[in-house]
């Protein structure tokens, strides 16, 4: 995802410089400043790649308790004619509406990389709202990294989705076949990369989820697969299958479905049929 262009101190007087109650807007926007400095640092830890050694501390607003502070620029300023803008430029901009966190859920809420009750001055800072599904917001919650390998993806600054890194192998059981999917990173990772996508992959349940998914795409699949089985045979199906997951691959190389389709094209026993399929 393209990193938001909203300007972060612009964002935030849009959300509180509306507030009808005239006292607490004089007190919110004389917060700008505070405001300001804890986005700059947001964004010079960001490009370190030190996220995870930010402090809460430091990203209070003083003399506004958080919660005061968090309900007042998010909560509420969210809610405004121009917070709302924002939140849906915000929340339109992954492809599909997909939750960037995971490739699979659908868009439904804003997530704060740093949370917003230890990070409160970055409540609507642009570069910490993420669009996400409900069940990865809800799983992240409110912790925050703890080390470099402990940090999740950040959607606008990692870029690893021009690199296969998700891979699946067939499991036979009684009702057919099914994927496990896991993560195989390339050489080229960093140990660091490969901890954290894999942190990213177990903390999300992405295994199950991703299962999940494709045992829809081969329910959907089966019957074509069947007739091109008695029309050309084993060939002809895996041909069909390695031209499907090209078609995926081509926009995405960790596609859920490109990765279900050249595992099926892999697996004799499926191309071929029944009559070759193992039995669990």
């Amino acid at each position: 995802m393209k990193i938001p262009l909203l300007e972060p101190t612009r964002t935030y007087l849009a959300c509180v410089g509306t507030s009808r109650d005239m006292a607490r807007r004089e007190l919110l926007v004389g917060a700008g400043a505070a405001v300001r400095k804890a986005g700059q640092a947001l964004r010079r830890a960001a490009a370190d790649g030190t996220l995870h050694g930010l402090e809460g501390d430091e990203f209070t607003v003083e003399g506004i308790c958080t919660k005061d502070f968090v309900d007042w620029a998010y909560e509420n300023g969210m809610q405004t004619v121009a917070g709302k803008r924002i939140r849906d430029a915000l929340m339109a901009a992954p492809v599909d509406e997909r939750c960037p966190l995971c490739w699979v859920g659908a868009v439904t809420q804003l997530d704060h990389v740093m949370p917003k009750s230890v990070f409160p001055a970055l409540c609507v800072d642009p570069l910490n709202l993420v669009p996400a599904c409900a069940y990865c917001n809800l799983i992240k919650g409110d912790t925050k990294p703890q080390s470099a390998e402990d940090a999740l993806l950040h959607p606008y600054l990692d870029r690893i989705s021009h690199t296969r890194w998700l891979h699946a192998r067939t499991v036979w059981t009684p009702i057919g076949v099914r994927l496990e999917f896991f993560v195989a990173p390339p050489d080229s990772w960093d140990p660091t990369l490969v901890s954290r996508v894999t942190r990213q992959f177990t903390l999300l349940n992405l295994g199950t989820r991703y299962a999940q998914h494709a045992n829809r795409t081969i329910t959907d699949v089966n019957q074509m697969v069947t007739r091109l089985r008695v029309r050309g045979g084993a060939n002809v199906v895996r041909n069909y299958l390695l031209g499907e997951s090209e078609t995926r691959f081509a926009a995405d190389a960790n596609s859920i479905e490109g990765v279900t389709y050249v595992t099926l094209s892999a697996d004799d026993a499926y191309c071929h049929g029944p009559s070759a399929t193992h039995t669990a």
